[in-house]
């Protein structure tokens, strides 16, 4: 599943991002070499940090 249509990131490549050590959006996204453009996935975004934290 895609959690950014702009940039192409895939799920896996997000969670492994925060499981590394984001803790937001952005933060998450510069991990992967990429920004959130038009922000519609930041919702999502949060979720899936939430998620993670909570499975840690």
């Amino acid at each position: 599943m895609l959690v950014c249509i702009c940039n192409g990131i895939r799920e896996k490549d997000f969670r492994t991002a925060v499981r590394e050590g984001a803790s937001s959006p952005c933060s998450a996204y510069a991990r992967i070499g990429h920004r959130a453009k038009c922000g519609q996935c930041t919702s999502f975004a949060r979720s899936l940090i939430e998620s993670e934290r909570a499975t840690a």
